[in-house]
C-alpha cells in the first residue's frame, strides 16, 4: 500500500515590520501547539534566526515531547545573523524578504557557509542538539551541497512551483512530493548517484493541481507579473485552504491514491500572518487531517521523520503523480501531473478537450544562477530546461501548449474525448482518453520515456505545439531533424527528447508511425 504523508510545518519570525501590520507573533505559534496537542498530532516548528535569538519564542518549546514535535531551522537571512557575523545588512528591516538580503543567494559561497554554521552552532548552543530538518521559499546548491558534506540533515522544504509571487520565481520543478537535487542546480533532480545530493527536498504549500499553474493568465498579454495563489494555506479566504469546501476537495484527490509512488502534502503557515487570519483554516485543516489519520488515509509525521522514510526507500529520487479528476471550481478541468528524475510532464482537460500543458527537462548538468554567483535584486529565479510552458508562454491570444489535431479533408480540427481513466501499472503511469477520432489514446508515462498510442487513424493526428512567437521565455532552436530537436536555453544548450517511434515535421510538429509516437527524455 501506497504510503500518504502530512507534514505539520509551521516557521516562526520574531519580527513583522511591514508598514501596518500590528501582529502578535506568539500567538499562533501557541495556537498551532494546542492544535498539535489536542488532535495528538506531530509537528514540526522551524525557527529563523531572530526567533531563535529569543527565549519569549524558544520558550515555549521547553515542555515539548520531542517524539512528536521537530524543531528545526526556518533559513531566512536577517539583520541579527548577518551582524553577528560581521556581514554589512542590506534589508529595508531587520527581516527583508527581497531576494538580495533575504536568502542564501544574496551572499558568496564563503558567506553561506558563516550563515549556516552561525546558525548551526547557535541552535546546539540553545536546544543542545543540532537541527536535523531545515526550510526555506528557496535555497541554493551550495549552500545544500555543505550542509549534506557538513551536517547529518533528514530533509528540506522549499516553497512550491510559483512566478513572480513575492519575488520567488520558482519554475519547472519537480510539482509536489520529493527529490534529490543535482549538486549544479538544486531545483533539479540528480539523474546520476555521482551528482545527487543525499539530502531529500520536499515541496510545500499543498498547490491546486489544476489551477495554480496558470492562474491570473491573461490570454491577450501572457503571464501576469506577479502569480496568485491557490493552495493549501489557511489564510487565503477566497480559493484555497481557508475555504472548507475547497480543503475537502484537495484532501480527496491529493490522497487518493494516485500518486504512483507516495501522496504527500504539507499544512501549516508563518506566524507573521497572525492567528486571527489562519485560524478558522488552520483549525479545519488540523480536524480532517486527525479524522483521515484515525481512518488510515494518511500518515501524520515531522519533516524528518519524511525524510528519514525518504532516504531509506529511496537510492535515487522516485517518480511520482499529482492528480486531479475532479475540479473545484466547476469548470470541467483535470489535470495529472507526471514527475521523475528525468522530466516532468502535465497532461492537462478542459471540457472536450485534452493537451500537455506543461512539459520540462531535468538536466544535472545544468547550473543554476546562484553556484558561484551572488543574487543582487530583489528578484530570484530558479528554473529546468522547457520543452513546453503552457503558462509563460501564453498570450498573443494563444494559449501554449501541445495539441492533438485531427486531419479531416486537408483540415485540422481540435481532436476532442469523452472520458480520461488512469491506471498504475509496473511503476509507470498510464492515462486513457476514449471517445476520440482514433478510438482510445493511451499514454504510458515512464520514468525516462513517454508514448502515446493511438487505436486507429493515427497518421491523421498531429500533435502541434503552440506559443506565443513574442513570449520572452522562449528557447531557441537551432537545429532540428525528424527524430531530435536541438536547443539553446539561457545560453545551455541541449536536447529535449529524442523521437524513438515518429517522426518531427519542419513546424516540430509530432505524427506517429504504427499508431505510436514514443519520446525519450534522457537528454544530451
Amino acid at each position: 500500500m501506497k504510503r500518504q504523508i502530512v507534514n505539520m510545518i509551521n516557521f516562526i519570525r520574531a519580527v513583522e515590520p511591514r508598514p501596518g501590520r500590528v501582529i502578535d507573533l506568539v500567538k499562533p505559534v501557541v495556537e498551532q501547539l494546542k492544535l498539535l496537542k489536542k488532535h495528538e498530532l506531530k509537528g514540526t516548528f522551524l525557527f529563523q534566526y531572530d526567533a531563535l535569538s529569543s527565549p519569549e519564542y524558544t520558550s515555549l518549546f521547553d515542555e515539548i515531547d520531542s517524539e512528536r514535535v521537530e524543531l528545526g531551522v526556518w533559513l531566512e537571512v536577517v539583520e541579527p545573523l548577518t551582524s553577528k557575523i560581521g556581514i554589512p545588512w542590506r534589508g529595508r528591516f531587520p527581516w527583508d524578504w527581497h531576494a538580495h538580503c533575504g536568502f542564501t543567494v544574496g551572499y558568496t559561497s564563503k558567506q553561506r557557509e558563516q550563515i549556516i554554521d552561525t546558525i548551526m552552532n547557535d541552535f546546539y548552543t540553545v536546544f543542545h542538539r543540532y537541527p536535523r530538518s531545515i526550510g526555506s521559499w528557496s535555497l541554493d546548491a551550495h549552500t545544500i551541497t555543505y550542509l549534506s558534506e557538513k551536517y547529518e540533515i533528514d530533509a528540506l522544504c522549499i516553497c512550491k512551483d510559483q512566478w513572480g509571487t513575492d519575488g520567488y520565481n520558482l519554475w519547472g520543478g519537480y510539482y509536489n512530493q520529493g527529490y534529490y537535487p543535482s549538486r549544479n542546480n538544486y531545483f533539479s533532480p540528480a539523474q546520476t548517484l555521482e551528482q545527487q545530493i543525499n539530502i531529500p527536498i520536499l515541496r510545500m504549500l499543498g498547490s491546486d493541481p489544476i489551477h495554480q499553474y496558470d492562474v491570473g493568465l491573461n490570454l491577450e498579454t501572457g503571464a501576469p507579473a506577479h502569480q496568485p495563489v491557490i493552495t493549501l494555506e489557511p489564510v487565503y479566504h477566497t480559493l484555497g485552504g481557508g475555504v472548507n469546501t475547497w480543503t475537502d476537495w484537495y484532501l480527496k484527490e491529493n490522497f487518493s491514491g494516485n500518486c504512483l509512488s507516495f501522496g504527500y502534502t504539507q499544512v501549516g503557515q508563518e506566524n507573521s500572518f497572525g492567528w486571527e487570519k489562519m485560524s478558522q483554516g488552520l483549525t479545519y485543516q488540523f480536524e480532517q487531517i486527525a479524522k483521515l489519520q484515525k481512518e488510515g488515509v494518511l500518515d501524520v509525521e515531522t519533516l524528518g521523520e519524511t525524510g528519514c522514510w525518504f532516504k531509506r526507500t529511496y537510492t535515487e529520487t522516485p517518480a511520482s503523480v499529482v492528480a486531479a479528476f475532479s475540479d473545484s471550481m466547476e469548470k470541467g478541468c483535470s489535470s495529472v501531473w507526471y514527475n521523475s528524475k528525468y522530466y516532468r510532464v502535465n497532461w492537462y482537460t478542459e471540457n472536450e478537450r485534452f493537451w500537455i500543458r506543461d512539459m520540462h527537462l531535468f538536466c544535472e548538468n545544468y547550473r543554476e544562477r546562484y553556484v558561484d554567483e551572488v543574487c543582487t535584486g530583489n528578484q530570484l529565479q530558479f528554473n529546468n530546461l522547457p520543452i513546453m510552458d503552457g503558462y509563460r508562454w501564453s498570450g498573443n491570444h494563444i494559449r501554449a501548449g501541445i495539441y492533438p489535431f485531427y486531419s479531416v479533408d486537408g483540415q485540422l480540427l481540435p481532436l476532442t474525448f469523452e472520458h480520461i481513466a488512469y491506471q498504475e501499472e509496473d511503476g509507470r503511469a498510464i492515462l486513457s482518453f476514449t471517445g476520440t477520432a482514433c478510438g482510445t489514446i493511451t499514454v504510458t508515462l515512464d520514468d525516462d520515456a513517454m508514448s502515446i498510442t493511438m487505436d486507429k487513424n493515427a497518421d491523421q493526428i498531429l500533435w502541434i505545439p503552440k506559443y506565443d512567437a513574442n513570449a520572452q521565455s522562449l528557447p531557441r532552436i537551432t537545429h532540428a531533424t525528424e527524430s531530435e530537436l536541438h536547443m539553446v536555453y539561457d545560453q545551455f544548450a541541449y536536447s529535449p527528447f529524442q523521437v524513438l517511434q515518429g517522426t518531427l515535421d519542419s513546424s516540430y510538429s509530432l505524427r506517429a508511425k504504427d499508431n505510436q509516437i514514443k519520446l525519450s527524455f534522457r537528454g544530451k
